[in-house]
């Protein structure tokens, strides 16, 4: 893993920033190392100092992304009322979320399917929101973490994964939802997060 990871400095930001138009336009595969330089603006050398491959990067990418997700779950968990803050978290971050996004997302799983080592990082990546969740499910239904995981596991990957599909669809560049389906898509993702959540409260107050 890079040795930048955890430690996004100004310029290790503005790349990451940069090489992830690169891939959401070219794909994984079709992003060569100078393609992904050149966009950062960056001779091929230098480049490889920060990382050393496109695996790095990818990394890298997920990495960051996950200490973002890690500080908005911690907003999430210091409110009074976590399940009204997790449920305006999903749609603000639905709301906010970058155009490359989308495919960035994508491009990652599909690496995914093809290298074990690009799998087990956005599979961490993956198992670790789905903690975040049940630490704020545990804090709704007033159970510990572990009681949170045998009841509700199930309810945690839903509600990542049907984030993941939406997220993906909505900002992907191939997307091909006409434009007066996306709002109606929208309330129905909220709805279902919100159904979720009720059903965890609930099945809390019945235990």
């Amino acid at each position: 893993m890079a040795d930048t990871l955890g430690a996004y400095d100004t310029r290790t930001t503005a790349i990451l920033d940069a090489v992830k138009k690169a891939f959401a336009e070219k794909g994984f595969d079709g992003a060569s190392m100078q393609d992904l330089a050149r966009a950062a603006g960056m001779s091929a050398g230098n480049f490889y100092r920060y990382f050393p491959s496109k695996n790095a990067i990818i990394e890298a990418m997920i990495a960051r992304d996950l200490e973002e997700v890690k500080e908005a779950f911690g907003e999430v968990m210091a409110s009074t009322d976590p399940a009204t803050a997790l449920l305006a978290a999903f749609e603000q971050k639905l709301d906010t979320l970058d155009c490359d996004d989308g495919p960035l997302w994508a491009e990652i799983d599909a690496a995914a399917r093809r290298r074990p080592e690009i799998a087990q990082v956005a599979g961490t990546m993956e198992t670790e929101i789905c903690g975040f969740l049940l630490a704020v499910f545990s804090r709704i239904v007033g159970c510990s973490r572990e009681e949170a995981r045998q009841r509700y596991i199930g309810q945690a990957w839903f509600v990542m994964l049907l984030f993941k599909a939406i997220a993906q669809r909505l900002h992907g560049q191939a997307c091909n939802m006409p434009p007066n389906a996306q709002d109606p898509v929208r309330r129905l993702f909220k709805t279902s997060i919100e159904q979720t959540i009720a059903a965890v409260a609930a099945d809390g107050r019945r235990n």
